[in-house]
């Protein structure tokens, strides 16, 4: 991930990886624990810094990539267990979706 401390963009650069939660929980954990508690959290519309909005709520659900780097997220395998008409929303859920933490932003 990139190290930039400053509010400058971070452009993908070789080696970047998806964010893994085992990653997220050392960032706050360790990297980021001196920042204050009132610190906003914020998220990036692109990698290429175009828009903000302030960090809102998040889902757990599973994600499979569609392109590259983008793709669709679904709902665990227990809510749909659970629910008729979500199961109606998805009847399909790619065999490579696999766990995640979705974040959303405010606006």
């Amino acid at each position: 991930m990139h190290k930039s401390g400053t509010a400058d963009p971070a452009q993908p650069v070789d080696g970047d990886q998806p964010l893994t939660l085992d990653v997220l929980r050392r960032l706050v954990g360790n990297d980021w624990s001196r920042l204050p508690g009132d610190t906003l959290v914020v998220l990036s519309r692109d990698t290429e810094g175009n828009l903000y909005s302030p960090f809102s709520t998040y889902a757990i659900g599973r994600y499979s990539p569609v392109y590259e780097l983008t793709g669709e997220v679904y709902p665990l395998e227990s809510e749909l267990a659970a629910d008729t008409e979500l199961r109606a929303l998805f009847p399909k859920v790619p065999a490579d979706a696999r766990a995640a933490l979705v974040l959303y932003p405010l606006g």
